[in-house]
């Protein structure tokens, strides 16, 4: 079927509207009317090629959340009309450790939501800037919130479970104290799901403009990473830290805030590498320096069924299909709260 996107031809090129080709529901595949796509810094870097690998034409988009518009028969868990979700995947070997285990992000054969390889024309995978999606079921999930939360539902697909995995491996919950560092699309996540929690939660960020924001999110401190006072204020205090920025930055500064056998979790993927730590600042105190991405479907529907129950969806500022060009350059300056989601209806002239 021919379905309306949003998509590009080449690295240079601008996103554009395009027609794409889906295919029917197979044996055990959910047709997906969608509603509406997040916007994810991880979109911008693979449209205009800053990661290696870029497969053309590119449609990006990970978040994804619409209703259920038709079923194979061989699906059981899903049924039309049902509120659903897509996040970063939607294939994988399925008989590995990993996928055996229900860790299917960390597959060697995981397929990408996009710019993944598949049988489907136009050989790799076209993602979420676009009116419907064909998902196998395994890959789809459950969403509980409420019909009219659904939008700020769609950036938990990436934002949402990329915070949530690493608090919930790490064993975040009361009497911890929890590092979040830079307060962002990843960021104003991880400070929401860490006070859900239950920790004791500790927001970093460059500007004191922030302090507010940071606040209402749920941070129980505010700390400007500029200020050295207030830094060395925090010094061997945190059990964990979340590190979501994706930009280089000096990573010593936020290890020596770790108490012993503390752990900091690099989430944030910068097109650069980071400066190197310090090893002494890892051996002296047994801290460690580790690395997370997203979840596997079990726990991403244990996060999404988590949010339900604590009211918590993601911040974020509605914009049509035709203002993502205009996003892309406004997310660079950092000029949204927190996450842009495209209303997918202008796909298709409707809003």
């Amino acid at each position: 079927m021919t379905v309306k996107a949003i998509g590009a031809h080449a690295a240079d090129k601008a996103l554009e509207a395009m027609d794409i080709v889906r295919r029917a529901p197979g044996q055990h595949d959910v047709q997906i009317d969608i509603a509406f796509c997040g916007v994810c810094h991880s979109d911008l870097h693979t449209v205009r090629g800053e990661w290696a690998g870029t497969l053309f034409p590119c449609v990006p988009g990970h978040e994804i959340v619409g209703r259920v518009s038709a079923v194979g028969p061989h699906v059981r868990g899903f049924q039309v009309g049902d509120l659903v979700g897509v996040g970063c995947m939607v294939n994988s070997c399925r008989h590995c450790a990993d996928c055996g285990e229900g860790l299917e992000n960390y597959c060697d054969g995981m397929v990408g939501t996009y710019n993944g390889k598949t049988p489907d024309a136009p050989g790799h995978t076209l993602g979420g800037y676009s009116e419907r999606i064909v998902v196998h079921e395994r890959y789809v999930l459950h969403v509980r919130h409420q019909p009219e939360q659904l939008a700020a539902v769609a950036p938990l697909l990436c934002a949402g479970i990329t915070t949530y995995s690493p608090l919930r491996h790490w064993n975040t919950g009361t009497g911890k104290r929890v590092g979040i560092v830079g307060i962002g699309g990843l960021g104003h996540m991880g400070i929401k799901l860490a006070r859900a929690m239950g920790a004791h939660v500790v927001a970093f960020t460059t500007s004191a403009a922030k302090r507010a924001d940071a606040e209402g999110l749920g941070a129980h401190e505010v700390v400007v990473s500029r200020d050295a006072d207030a830094m060395a204020a925090q010094a061997g205090s945190l059990h964990l830290i979340i590190d979501t920025v994706a930009a280089p930055h000096d990573l010593d500064a936020y290890l020596s805030l770790l108490r012993r056998d503390g752990t900091m979790v690099l989430v944030g993927a910068p097109a650069t590498p980071h400066p190197s730590p310090q090893v002494f600042n890892l051996i002296m105190k047994r801290r460690a320096l580790a690395g997370s991405m997203i979840g596997g479907i079990p726990e991403t529907q244990e996060m999404l069924d988590f949010c339900a129950a604590h009211g918590i969806v993601a911040d974020i500022e509605m914009i049509r299909a035709d203002e993502i060009n205009e996003s892309y350059e406004r997310m660079l300056a950092g000029d949204v709260k927190y996450r842009f989601v495209i209303d997918s209806a202008t796909l298709r002239g409707g809003r």
